[in-house]
C-alpha cells in the first residue's frame, strides 16, 4: 500500500512538473517568471538559506533549466533543409544539453552530501595487520626517503606496520635492458633505494617485468605481503602520523567494507594557481572533487578509489584478483569491480597525506590526459550505466565521473559557436534577442547561482569554466584518440617533483595565444556588424556578447601558460614549534617558523649572529610529535637576517642517515591539522557578482602579463633569424 502510494505520488508530481515546463506562455510571462525565480534563488542565498530552503532555491532554479529545454528543443533549433545552419545548430543543441545532462547528475550526487565523519583516532581497539605500498617508477630518492620515512612514522603498533617500496624503476627487465645507458640507470636506481630501504627500517621490492603498469606493481605486491588491510601512497604522498589510526577502524564496523578513501592534499599550487597567484587565497581545483563531490558520492556507497591516500581490504580485492589494470586508471576502475561484486566504500573527508602537484602546464596536461583517456577506457570496456551489480545510484555516479570527461567536445563548440555567426552569417540558433533574455540568460544565470548552491566556498565562479576550457585545446585530441583506439593509451607517470627556474611561455602555449587573436577579430567584427546591420543589432549584441565571455576566458588562459619563475626550489609551509638552534658548540633557543622538504627557517632568540656562520654546518634540536625524546637534525646555514626584532636563519636540512629523514618527514608531514587549518583558511565564497568582478579584473591582468610574455619569447627568434640572415648574406 505505501509503494503504491509512493509510485502515485511521484507520478502526480511529474505530472505537474510536465505540465509546467511545457505551459505556453507569452514572451513577457516568461520574463517576469524568469527575474523572480532569480530573485527568489538571490534572497535564500543571501539569507544562507540551508536544509529544505536549500532544495527548494535548487527545485526553482531546475524549473527554469527545464523551460530552457523545452524551448530550446521546441522553438531554436534551423530547418533541417538548411543543412549549413542546421548541422552547427545541432552540434551546440548537443553540447548545451550535455551541460544539462551533467547538472541534473551533479543535483543527484551533491544536492545534499553526507557532513563529514566524525574523527575515529581515540576509538580504535583492534590493529590489523597494515602492508603500506609505496609504488615508484622513477622518483627521485630523497623524495622516496621522506615519503617512506612519513609512512613508517605512522601512530600505529610497529610490528603490525609493514611498509613496501615497490620499485618499478629497477626492474629486471630493465637492469637486463639493451640500452647499456637505461640497464646502467636502472642498476644504480635499484642498489641506491634498496639501501635507502635497509636505512630506513622497510622493504624493499621489484619484479622481473613491467608488465600492467601501476595495477601489476601494486599487485606484485599483493603476492608476497599477507597483510588484512593494504594502504597506498603515491611516491609523492607523505602520510599524517593519525592516518591509520583514522582509517583502518571503519573495516571493523562493515565486514564488507573495501576501501577508505581520504583526500588528496597538495602543498604545492598547480600550473593554475601558481601562475595566477591564487593558491594562499582560493580553494584549489581539487577540492570541489574531495570536499563536495566524493562526500555525494559517499552518500550513494559510490566513493571510489583514487590511485593513493586509501585502504583497502585485501579479501576484498583478492575476491576480484586483486587491482584491476585494463584501463590506465587503475583505481577507478577496481572500486568499479568491488562495488559492483556488492562491496561497500566509505570518505573520510579529512586531509591525511601530503602531496605535490604537477608544476608545469605541460605535465598538468599531461596528467590530465591520462586521467581523461583512463576515463574513456572504463566508459568504453566498463560502462557502469549496465554494470552488473550495481545499484540505480551507484550506475549514476559512475556514468558522471565518466562523462564529465566529455566535456572537451562541448567546450569547444561553445568557443567556436559564435564565431560561425559573426564570421560566416550562420543562423545556428533561431531567437530573438528578447527570447534570448527571457531564457537563455535565465537559464546561464540560474545554473551559475546552482552552482555557487552546490560548491559554494569550494569552488569560485568561472573557475570551472577556466579549467576546463585550458584543458579541452590539448584534451580533445587525447579524448579522440581513444574512442577510436581504446586500448592505444599506456600509463605513464607525471612528473612532480619540478620546478621553474625562469620565467618562460608554456612549450605548449600556441594555440591559446592563436585563438586569443581570432577571438580579438571577432570582437572587431561584431562592432562592424552592429554598425552596418542595426537590424540585426539585437541578435549581432548577443552574439557578440557570448564571444565577449569566451574573450575574457581566452585573455585569462594567457596568464595560465605563462609559466612564472621560482627562486625556490620547493613550497614552504608554515609551522610554529620550539627548538633550540646549534652552531659552534652554542645552543641558542628558537621557533622554527616555516620548512620544506630540503630546508627550514627559523627564528632565533638572539640580537646578534656573526655573519660569518653563513654556510657553517649547525643542528637544530626539537621533540617529534610521536613523543619521543629531543632529537637533533643536521642542517647548513644559508643566510643570516634580522627579522622584528629576531634573527631570521635560513638553513637547509643536511641528512647524514635514515633518522634525519625520520625528523624531517615529521617536520613537514606529521601534523594533519595544519592541512586543514590551510584549507579552512581559504574556503570562502565570494558570491556571484564579487566572484564575476574579480574573475574579469584577473582576466585583464593576466591578458596583458600573457602578452608581455608573447612578446618576450618573440625576441630571441628575432635574433636568430637575424645571425642566420648575416650568415647566409
Amino acid at each position: 500500500m505505501h509503494k503504491a502510494r509512493s509510485i502515485l505520488i511521484w507520478a502526480v508530481v511529474s505530472l505537474c512538473v510536465i505540465v509546467l515546463i511545457t505551459l505556453p506562455v507569452s514572451l513577457q510571462t516568461q520574463l517576469i517568471a524568469s527575474i523572480t525565480v532569480v530573485a527568489f534563488m538571490a534572497v535564500i542565498k543571501g539569507l544562507k538559506g540551508e536544509g529544505i530552503w536549500r532544495l527548494i532555491a535548487l527545485a526553482f532554479g531546475t524549473s527554469i533549466v527545464l523551460r530552457y529545454v523545452y524551448w530550446r528543443t521546441t522553438s531554436t533549433l534551423p530547418p533541417f533543409n538548411q543543412p549549413e545552419n542546421f548541422i552547427p545548430g545541432l552540434l551546440l543543441y548537443l553540447a548545451e544539453m550535455y551541460s544539462v545532462a551533467m547538472l541534473a547528475l551533479s543535483l543527484f550526487i551533491v544536492a545534499t552530501p553526507l557532513p563529514p565523519r566524525a574523527s575515529r583516532a581515540s576509538k580504535l581497539d583492534r590493529f590489523p595487520h597494515v602492508d603500506v605500498f609505496v609504488p615508484s617508477y622513477n622518483e627521485d630518492s630523497h623524495l622516496l626517503a621522506n615519503t617512506l620515512s612519513a609512512a613508517k612514522a605512522m601512530d600505529y603498533p610497529a610490528d603490525r606496520l609493514h611498509v613496501w617500496l615497490l620499485d618499478d624503476g629497477g626492474t629486471l627487465q630493465k637492469r637486463n635492458s639493451n640500452k647499456l645507458l637505461e640497464a646502467q640507470v636502472a642498476v644504480a636506481r635499484h642498489n641506491e633505494l634498496k639501501q635507502l630501504c635497509e636505512d630506513i627500517g622497510v622493504r624493499y621490492l621489484t619484479r622481473d617485468r613491467n608488465e600492467h603498469a601501476k595495477a601489476g606493481n601494486l599487485n606484485n605486491g599483493m603476492k608476497h605481503s599477507s597483510g588484512e588491510l593494504i594502504a597506498v601512497f603515491d611516491a609523492d604522498h607523505a602520510p599524517a602520523r593519525d592516518f591509520l589510526l583514522e582509517t583502518v577502524g571503519y573495516f571493523d564496523d562493515d565486514p564488507k567494507l573495501f576501501l577508505v578513501q581520504t583526500p588528496h592534499f597538495f602543498i604545492n599550487p598547480d600550473p593554475l594557481e601558481r601562475n595566477l597567484r591564487t593558491f594562499d587565497k582560493m580553494p584549489s581545483e581539487n577540492e570541489m572533487f574531495y570536499g563536495i563531490i566524493q562526500r555525494g558520492l559517499d552518500k550513494w556507497n559510490a566513493a571510489f578509489f583514487c590511485g593513493s591516500a586509501a585502504v583497502l581490504s585485501r579479501k576484498a580485492l583478492e575476491s576480484q584478483n586483486g587491482f584491476s589494470g585494463i584501463s590506465i586508471t587503475e583505481d577507478c576502475e577496481t572500486a568499479l569491480a568491488l562495488h559492483g561484486a556488492g562491496w561497500n566504500s566509505i570518505y573520510v573527508d579529512k586531509p591525511l597525506i601530503a602531496g605535490l602537484q604537477p608544476a608545469t602546464f605541460a605535465s598538468f596536461i599531461g596528467q590530465r590526459s591520462r586521467w581523461a583517456q583512463g576515463m574513456m577506457q572504463i566508459l568504453r570496456f566498463r560502462f557502469p550505466l549496465l554494470k552488473r551489480g550495481l545499484t540505480i545510484p551507484q550506475r549514476l555516479c559512475y556514468m558522471s565521473s565518466t562523462l564529465f570527461w566529455l566535456f572537451p567536445f562541448p567546450r569547444t563548440v561553445f568557443l567556436f559557436a559564435p564565431l560561425f555567426y559573426l564570421f560566416f552569417d550562420l543562423e545556428i540558433f533561431t531567437a530573438s534577442g528578447g527570447e534570448f533574455l527571457a531564457y537563455t540568460l535565465a537559464y546561464m544565470l540560474v545554473n551559475l547561482m546552482m552552482q555557487n548552491y552546490l560548491y559554494g566556498s569550494f569552488r569560485w565562479p568561472w573557475i570551472s569554466e577556466l579549467y576546463e576550457y585550458v584543458q579541452t585545446v590539448h584534451l580533445l585530441p587525447a579524448v579522440i584518440s581513444v574512442m577510436l583506439n581504446p586500448r592505444k593509451p599506456t600509463f605513464k607517470v607525471t612528473a612532480k617533483d619540478e620546478s621553474i627556474a625562469v620565467s618562460r611561455l608554456s612549450e605548449i602555449s600556441r594555440p591559446f595565444f592563436v585563438i586569443f587573436a581570432v577571438q580579438i577579430v571577432a570582437l572587431a567584427v561584431t562592432i562592424f556588424r552592429i554598425y552596418t546591420e542595426p537590424y540585426k543589432a539585437d541578435v549581432t549584441l548577443v552574439v557578440g556578447g557570448w564571444n565577449v565571455i569566451n574573450l575574457i576566458m581566452a585573455g585569462c588562459a594567457l596568464g595560465v601558460v605563462s609559466e612564472r619563475g621560482e627562486r625556490a626550489s620547493s613550497r614552504r609551509v608554515r609551522v610554529n614549534r620550539r627548538c633550540e638552534f646549534g652552531i659552534n658548540g652554542k645552543w641558542h633557543l628558537a621557533s622554527i617558523e616555516d620548512v620544506s622538504v630540503h630546508g627550514a627557517r627559523l627564528h632565533v632568540f638572539e640580537k646578534q649572529l656573526d655573519a660569518a656562520l653563513v654556510g657553517g654546518e649547525g643542528e637544530i634540536r626539537f621533540q617529534p610529535y610521536s613523543g619521543a625524546e629531543t632529537e637533533t637534525l643536521p642542517l647548513i646555514v644559508r643566510n643570516i637576517q634580522a627579522s622584528d626584532g629576531l634573527l631570521a636563519v635560513g638553513c637547509q636540512y643536511v641528512p647524514k642517515s635514515a633518522l634525519d629523514h625520520r625528523l624531517i618527514a615529521d617536520l613537514m608531514f606529521a601534523n594533519s591539522a595544519q592541512w586543514t587549518q590551510f584549507q579552512e583558511g581559504r574556503r570562502r565564497n565570494p558570491g556571484l557578482i564579487r566572484g564575476t568582478i574579480w574573475f574579469v579584473g584577473l582576466s585583464l591582468y593576466q591578458t596583458s602579463r600573457g602578452l608581455v610574455y608573447f612578446f618576450r619569447s618573440m625576441r630571441p627568434e628575432r635574433e636568430e633569424q637575424r645571425q642566420a640572415a648575416k650568415a647566409n648574406g
